[in-house]
């Protein structure tokens, strides 16, 4: 189906896909950043934290070890790469797509060594040092609009101007003239001014040898810019897009959030942020950076659900050891077409296959082929609800670990293997499923879906092992699954 944006972002080893709005979360590990300062320092506390905010929605996870908020102290480059280096190799060795938030170029160099994918500069690349590393590296990069000297630095508008230039006559009372004749300043010349920077900038990376691909900007509000200016700028969201490079929004808890919501603690923001987040989406912009990556990823799920259609293929591997297996399978199947904005395009056979993973009995496992338009971690809590339903007891979701698959006898269970266009790393779930090149189990149900699916998930990233490499060999078929 056509959709607005079959753009990516290509960030290292990984490519985000840019077809549904995609969350960055914020992981400051500072002691005086202006909303969350302290609450990350201990690295432990702040890589299970990045996995948490995986879980919660989160695509990209920004670490931070300097705050710029106004009047920052700054801190060096050696002081910044303590912070942050423990926490950005944890999180890597996760598999999550980390971000590193840094202006000097040898803890971007350091952080990319490390397989950070994503280097986020407040600075806009200005440095000769960071455009190097850029052009060394294959990390997706943020140019980021920070004129110190140029927004939010001028006199104030509200100004009484006299004219004087007419004949003098005799003094008499008259109403002096403000020159502040509407709301907000005119959109042209800060438009011309962060528009003109950014793709200054972009410029600059392409010509030092940066894949246009690689980059993404950032208007940056509340870097030395007033309220009124902050609020023209994402009102030009739309402008922006037009650029050609996605465009990220990082609006969170900020004062100008504060000003149109009438809300002075900055903790508080949430909710006016996932309003102007909203807002930006519906604009074009693609990236969201946020502090509460739940309620953004709450509201933008459900903006997204209701204002696209957006469907996605998928296939989720069914498998039952337990009691009636094929009525097991047929009624998850069911089920599974009973989940909203969710269908069961096709089932594969049934197969019965040797057991896998420590599992003592032969098992009966199938491929259901579905069209969904829920974002993939709705979908697996439907699933694990789907399992539940039949009497499945297992681990709860927040803490299994799918790399780690159970060995319980089990009357259903429910695995999302691959949906179009989704890569996800977390605990609660990981797309590409880890295991899926491994399971013969899987691999020859789907022949009965497709004509070459070693051929369609080697294509999608997913190494598929040879078929006497496998595990859980099917040993037999059991037929057609009769559900509808």
């Amino acid at each position: 189906m056509l959709r607005e944006n079959y753009g990516t972002w290509r960030c290292g080893r990984h490519e985000i896909g840019l077809a549904r709005p995609r969350i960055m979360g914020i992981l400051n590990v500072t002691p005086d950043s202006f909303s969350d300062g302290g609450k990350n320092l201990d690295p432990e506390a702040a890589i299970q934290r990045g996995l948490q905010m995986l879980d919660e929605g989160a695509d990209i996870i920004d670490v931070g070890g300097e705050s710029t908020r106004p009047g920052h102290r700054p801190v060096s480059p050696k002081e910044e790469a303590e912070r942050i280096i423990p926490v950005v190799r944890g999180l890597v060795a996760e598999g999550a797509v980390v971000s590193v938030d840094t202006r000097h170029a040898e803890v971007a160099q350091l952080c990319a060594r490390l397989g950070a994918s994503i280097i986020n500069d407040v600075t806009g690349f200005t440095d000769p040092a960071m455009v190097q590393v850029a052009a060394e590296t294959d990390c997706g990069l943020v140019v980021m609009h920070w004129d110190q000297g140029g927004l939010g630095t001028h006199a104030p508008r509200r100004q009484v101007v006299l004219d004087e230039s007419r004949p003098a006559r005799p003094e008499q009372p008259r109403p002096t003239v403000s020159s502040h004749r509407f709301t907000l300043p005119d959109e042209a010349p800060i438009m011309r001014q962060v528009m003109g920077f950014l793709g200054d900038q972009a410029r600059t990376l392409m010509r030092a040898g940066v894949q246009r691909e690689r980059i993404c900007i950032d208007p940056g509000p509340g870097f030395d810019k007033f309220a009124d200016e902050d609020v023209v700028i994402q009102r030009a969201t739309r402008s922006m897009v037009s650029m050609g490079y996605p465009v990220l929004t990082a609006v969170s808890r900020k004062r100008f959030v504060g000003a149109v919501s009438g809300v002075e603690d900055a903790a508080a923001r949430d909710a006016a942020t996932q309003g102007i987040c909203i807002s930006a989406v519906a604009n074009g912009a693609r990236i969201l950076r946020v502090h509460d990556v739940a309620g953004a990823a709450q509201a933008i799920n459900a903006y997204w659900a209701v204002s696209h259609k957006d469907s996605r293929q998928g296939f989720v591997s069914l498998g039952s050891n337990v009691g009636d297996r094929l009525g097991n399978l047929a009624r998850a199947t069911q089920l599974i077409d009973e989940i909203p904005l969710t269908c069961v395009a096709a089932v594969s056979h049934a197969y019965d296959t040797e057991p896998a993973y420590g599992i003592a009995t032969s098992v009966a496992n199938c491929v259901v082929e579905i069209r969904t338009e829920l974002h993939p971690l709705v979908l697996i809590d439907k699933l694990l609800e789907v399992e539940k339903s039949l009497g499945r007891r297992r681990a709860d979701a927040k803490t299994r670990d799918p790399k780690k698959p159970g060995t319980a006898a089990r009357t259903i269970d429910c695995d999302l293997m691959w949906v179009e266009g989704e890569s996800h790393q977390g605990v609660k779930l990981t797309l590409p499923h880890p295991r899926l090149g491994e399971r013969d189990y899987v691999i020859v149900p789907m022949e009965d879906l497709m004509h070459d699916p070693v051929r369609f998930l080697t294509h999608g990233g997913v190494t598929v092992l040879p078929r006497e490499q496998r595990v859980g060999a099917v040993t037999s078929d059991l037929g057609p699954i009769v559900w509808e």
